[in-house]
């Protein structure tokens, strides 16, 4: 997935509140950008960070900047989680993820569930609909191990309860992890850190629920599902 504009890159001074993040820009000047990044963003908000931001000239936008990249470890990393659906719709419209390829139909945000909504459903005829739930992934935790969540995620466990009753229902659901870094080959459920999410993924798994990570390449130019990482649950 291609950014729309040329990124503008600077050096992160601080991120705060949750969804700002002053910047020292190239040039030198220092704006506040938005961070949609919402959740801890482990290993990805130090001070002194090169980060990439996307400019908007919508007039009615009180933060012109939004914070798009990071790097980190050495390694450029996706800082925006909602790129997630954007690039797995992408990928599976472009056949790269082979477990979910096959159907007609791609829908976004069906309402399913308790009061939850499908991030993809995955409809052909005379075979069940596929119901996939994406998360995004930032963190290394370890060499070469991507970990999720970096945070406890009571809304995630829900997710996994939902997809365990759809196949339950006798349907597919498949639980899909994007990896907004390069430099991981294995991801791994934080248990240290979420218990309850890491056995609901173990429990929903033994249940039927398919899990699939992959991982992206990621520069100033674009980000792009490439390949598959194994999951150790």
């Amino acid at each position: 997935m291609k950014f729309a504009t040329e990124l503008v890159r600077g050096r992160l001074i601080k991120r705060y509140k949750r969804f700002f993040a002053d910047v020292e820009l190239e040039s030198g000047e220092t704006v506040t950008a938005h961070c949609a990044n919402t959740g801890a963003m482990t290993g990805i908000k130090a001070p002194g960070l090169t980060v990439w931001l996307s400019r908007s000239d919508n007039p009615k936008r009180k933060l012109k900047y939004t914070w798009e990249l990071v790097e980190a470890e050495g390694t450029i990393i996706g800082a925006l989680p909602n790129l997630a659906n954007a690039l797995a719709e992408e990928a599976v419209t472009a056949g790269v993820i082979a477990e979910l390829s096959g159907y007609d139909s791609l829908r976004r945000e069906v309402k399913y569930g308790e009061n939850s909504r499908i991030d993809l459903l995955l409809e052909n005829e005379g075979r069940p609909a596929c119901w996939v739930e994406v998360k995004n992934v930032h963190w290394q935790r370890g060499p070469g191990i991507a970990g999720f969540p970096d945070g406890v995620t009571s809304r995630g466990t829900k997710h996994l309860v939902e997809l365990a009753n759809q196949v339950k229902a006798g349907e597919r659901a498949v639980q899909l992890f994007i990896v907004q870094r390069r430099d991981c080959d294995v991801l791994r459920p934080a248990g240290d850190i979420d218990p309850v999410y890491a056995e609901t993924l173990r429990a929903s798994a033994a249940a039927g629920v398919e899990v699939l990570a992959y991982a992206c390449d990621v520069s100033p130019e674009a980000v792009t599902l490439t390949r598959p990482l194994s999951v150790e649950l």
